[in-house]
Order: C-alpha cells, then sequence, then structure tokens
C-alpha cells in the first residue's frame, strides 16, 4: 500500500448511500490517488436522485445505463466491462469497488491475478464471496458511523473481545508468525499478516480506531514501546502472554 498509489473508483450507485461519500473518499485516499471516479446507475430512476449534489462536489462522473430487462442488473455488467478496459490501459496500481453485491467476486479476483490491489467497500451484509476476493475490504457501516452518531458501532468490552474467538485466534497466529525466538513482534508486521488472514480486519469493526488500542483491550498481549535508530522514532512490539 502506498498512498501515491493510482487508483480507479468505480461505485455501484445501486449497492451505495450517497451519504457515505465524504468519508469513503478519506478512507480511500488512506491507499492512494483517487485518478478515476465513476458511479454506475439508471439515473432516469427516481431513487437515485439523491446522488447529483454529491456527484457535482466530488467530480464523480455519473455513466448511464438503462436496465434493458427486469431481474437482470445492466448496471454491473456496465462496471466490469468498464474496470477491464481500466485494467488494460496499465495506468493504475488498484482498484475501489464500491457494492455489497456477490456479482463483483469474479472481478476482483481477476484484477488480483494481474497484481493490482483490490479494496472492497460494502455494508457488512456483502457476500464472504466478495469480501474473500478483496485484499482488504472496509464495511461502509464503519464510514458512516464517523459522520452519524446514530451510527456509532459499539466499543466491546474485554470480555467480549475474549469470547470471540476468531478474533482472538486471528490475533494471535498473526503475532506467532510475525514473532522473533523471544516471541516479541513489531505491531506494524502483525497488522500485515492479519491483512491477509481476514481482508474484512478492522479494528474499527470492534469500536477501536486502532489495531494497538484493540490489542490492549484484548489484554491477552504484553504491549511494550521500543526506542528505534537514533532514538528520536519509536516503535510498537507485542508478545503473546502465554509466552513468558
Amino acid at each position: 500500500m502506498n498512498n501515491t498509489d493510482k487508483l480507479a473508483v468505480l461505485i455501484d450507485a445501486d449497492n451505495a448511500q450517497p451519504s457515505i461519500v465524504d468519508d469513503l473518499l478519506t478512507e480511500i485516499a488512506n491507499y492512494g490517488v483517487a485518478s478515476v471516479k465513476r458511479i454506475y446507475g439508471d439515473w432516469t430512476l427516481p431513487g437515485l436522485k439523491g446522488w447529483k449534489d454529491v456527484l457535482l462536489q466530488h467530480s464523480i462522473q455519473p455513466v448511464q445505463q438503462f436496465a434493458y430487462t427486469k431481474g437482470k442488473n445492466a448496471t454491473d455488467s456496465a462496471m466490469i466491462i468498464d474496470a477491464m478496459d481500466l485494467l488494460y490501459t496499465d495506468k493504475f496500481n488498484g482498484f475501489c469497488i464500491v457494492s455489497s453485491d456477490s456479482d463483483f467476486t469474479k472481478l476482483a479476483s481477476r484484477i488480483r491475478e494481474t497484481g493490482l490491489l483490490v479494496y472492497g467497500f460494502g455494508e457488512q451484509k456483502t457476500p464472504s464471496a466478495f469480501v474473500s476476493a478483496c485484499d482488504k475490504f472496509i464495511y461502509t457501516e464503519v464510514l458512516r458511523a464517523k459522520t452519524d452518531e446514530s451510527q456509532a458501532i459499539t466499543k466491546k468490552s474485554s470480555s467480549e473481545l475474549k469470547q470471540d474467538t476468531k478474533l482472538v485466534s486471528l490475533l494471535r497466529n498473526a503475532v506467532e508468525a510475525s514473532s522473533d525466538e523471544s516471541g516479541w513482534s513489531q505491531l506494524a508486521p502483525v497488522g500485515g499478516n492479519i491483512a491477509k488472514q481476514a481482508p474484512d480486519f478492522d479494528p474499527r469493526n470492534y469500536g477501536y480506531r486502532k489495531l494497538g488500542e484493540l490489542v490492549v483491550a484484548v489484554k491477552l498481549f504484553e504491549l511494550e514501546e521500543r526506542q528505534v535508530g537514533d532514538g528520536n522514532s519509536k516503535t510498537l512490539y507485542v508478545r503473546d502472554k502465554r509466552k513468558k
């Protein structure tokens, strides 16, 4: 991940809400530059009128796709065709696919086969197949929570986190895989290992802003801040308490 990477942002208007766009683009800026921003839908339908002001404000290009047949999603097909056209230009380092639709699973897999990164954005109802096909998947509930207090994600307590066997196993495996002989590991490689195991992992899903805060809250790990290099910078190290 490099925040100078050129990214193509493709949004499925039928499966996204205008209210997330501000925070969506802020989140995307953490991963790179949104060189292309396109959104697909049948703009003759009244249900998409709420997008107009948002598109103008953020210079997102609307792509018109009429629904030729009832029951068939022509918008998805248009997105997929455009994505492949953009892929073959060799101008991008990655793609951001904004949808909760499993129809984009094959597209995400195909893009990754070329060595490019795929960032997915969708609701928690998104099928696991699409989530797993992405390098990283961010749930839009997390984005809405940043600006809408009514959507805030409840911070899970230490006891709740400990009872989450999937989370505990994920953290322990990542620490073990990244550790030295003494069991200590820098937190950054731990985060990288987690991302490879679970594309949808995000501390914000549990109510914590950063991985370090979540690890502290679990209370199953030791954390130690160490000075590195010339002593002006510090790095956080973590170790499973069972390794004592």
